[in-house]
């Protein structure tokens, strides 16, 4: 047997390299169809051993392939090629104007427009105003004013940056985030996951408190009113709270961080124990009913002397018809401001029928609870925040005439960080290193670079929408109102948005008159705030 080897070894050393290459080709090749024809769990595999695994490989890179080669400039979903390009380009620096003019059909159902004004507000040239280098656009209505909590809080941006947890996105994806939110003066909401080292570079942050309670629960899963206090004391720019109900892509549905991934600084940051399974409930369990929930708002508001709102998908109204009717009868308690959550929102991972299928889409559902807080007469006193693909100039004017006071984004944040869309947040390797825990994936996201881009394309945002705003005659986005927009009927008719949804939007004309020069002339600064803080504390 030795001899029979040391044969066919001096054998195949004396054919020569080529051939010794093509012999270790074929056996493999026979080696792996053999193995598909066994042992495959495929039946198109078993069939058509080797060819069969083409289908597969074209199924796997079949997303990229119609992003970079078949689809249209506007096919794409959710975001399409143009839309993406906008957001790159911004994010870059570059100019990111389109020539030749439109390719959108202008006379599509649905398609909206903003009606300009023939005298429109003044302004320098728009081509100089796109190399400022930074201005503030703050909100016109300030957290907590209605309630008169001790901290109230002014946003110094009117475009933020919505909840997505540390565990969903890697620690250099959002410290990339927090460190663009501190440069353009915008709010970064923690998600659900807990306040992580990476919230904490310098940035407002909006600490959103989901059905897990992860970052300020006790040792029995419960919320912690103490802890939540404990979070503020460390970190001061904590400057409000967000109620999360649910969320646009999959409301209703609790989730579970597997316990591989419950890493030991995961752990420590959301309150559990390390490599065990980590639980979100679909409910909350310190409140089953209207009353209760704003029991809950009034001491998060009490403990901590921060605003306290709400975020929710829409789905049956009942809740909503409860909650405006409560707080008409009850001015002093409830939330502070309502983020509405479009069922076209993103997450990480959901079922296919929960993102497709459940929740209202934004504008729908947005303008039928708007409509009940109008018709009880206390829509102007909340502010109102709106999220779901709204991180486009065009789509944030629709929404402020609506009557959203405040746009937070996600995905587009992350497209400008490098986001290729490439749908791959489920799996744990996002190849832009984003959405994913892989240090060697993460180590492609440079929060230093990265936070840049998302400052420039806030910026780019910001001055797009105020120069919409001026074109309609108006200095503040949030003036817009549902006579400037108006809707295609797909027969060549366009109705104004108050005909559509049977309701005219009510800002808070006392409160933006109140606020015009201190909100176009920036935020309160930092250390005013930090002065309160000590002042509160003695």
């Amino acid at each position: 047997m030795v001899f029979l080897g040391n044969k066919v070894l001096d054998w195949f050393i004396s054919i020569g390299l080529v051939w010794q290459i093509l012999l270790g080709i074929a056996i493999v090749v026979i080696g792996v169809a053999l193995a598909d024809r066994l042992f495959s769990r495929r039946s198109i595999v078993r069939n058509f051993p080797l060819v069969g695994h083409l289908r597969y490989l074209l199924i796997a890179v079949g997303p990229e392939l119609r992003q970079y080669i078949v689809a249209h400039n506007r096919e794409e979903k959710p975001f399409n090629r143009s839309q993406r390009d906008w957001i790159y380009r911004s994010a870059a620096g570059e100019n990111n104007f389109f020539g030749f003019g439109t390719d959108d059909d202008l006379e599509s159902e649905g398609y909206f427009i903003i009606k300009h004004s023939s005298f429109p507000k003044g302004e320098g040239s728009f081509a100089h105003s796109v190399k400022e280098h930074h201005f503030d656009l703050p909100s016109w209505k300030v957290l907590g004013e209605w309630h008169k909590r001790e901290l109230t809080f002014r946003p110094g941006s009117i475009i933020n940056v919505s909840a997505m947890s540390y565990g969903a996105l890697g620690g250099n994806a959002h410290s990339a985030l927090n460190l663009g939110c501190k440069l353009s003066n915008a709010y970064h909401n923690t998600g659900e996951g807990g306040l992580s080292p990476y919230h904490k570079l310098g940035a407002d942050v909006v600490f959103q408190i989901g059905t897990g309670y992860f970052g300020c629960r006790d040792d029995d899963g419960k919320l912690s009113y103490e802890k939540l206090a404990k979070q503020c004391d460390e970190h001061p720019l904590i400057r409000a709270f967000e109620l999360k109900l649910s969320q646009g892509a999959k409301p209703g549905k609790g989730g579970v961080l597997p316990a591989p991934k419950v890493t030991p600084t995961i752990a420590k940051i959301r309150g559990v124990k390390p490599w065990e399974h980590c639980i979100s409930p679909n409910s909350h369990s310190v409140f089953t009913s209207v009353p209760e929930m704003c029991e809950v708002i009034e001491k998060i508001a009490k403990v901590t002397g921060r605003p306290v709102g709400i975020k929710s998908a829409v789905g049956k109204l009942e809740f909503w018809h409860e909650l405006a009717e409560y707080m008409s009868k009850h001015p002093d308690i409830g939330p502070d401001h309502i983020t509405i959550d479009g069922g076209e929102g993103g997450t990480g991972s959901a079922p296919l029928t929960f993102s497709d299928h459940v929740s209202l889409p934004f504008v729908t559902g947005f303008s039928r609870v708007y409509k009940i807080f109008l018709d009880k007469g206390i829509s102007d006193k909340i502010v109102w925040v709106g999220s779901a693909k709204l991180g486009f100039p065009d789509k944030a004017v629709f929404a402020f005439s609506l009557g959203v006071d405040i746009i937070n984004v996600a995905r587009e944040a992350m497209l400008s960080i490098g986001c290729i869309q490439a749908q791959r947040c489920h799996t744990g390797h996002c190849p832009a290193g984003i959405a994913t825990q892989n240090k060697w994936l993460e180590g492609g996201v440079n929060p230093k670079f990265q936070s840049q881009r998302l400052f420039k394309y806030m910026e780019s945002w910001k001055k797009e929408v105020l120069a919409l705003t001026h074109a309609a005659g108006y200095d503040h986005p949030t003036e817009f109102t549902m006579h400037d927009v108006e809707i295609c009927d797909g027969s060549g008719g366009y109705k104004p948005l108050f005909e559509i949804f049977g309701y005219d939007c009510v800002h808070n004309t006392h409160s933006i008159k109140k606020s015009r020069e201190h909100a176009m002339t920036g935020m309160r600064k930092r250390t005013d705030y930090v002065k309160t803080l000590e002042a509160l504390k003695k």
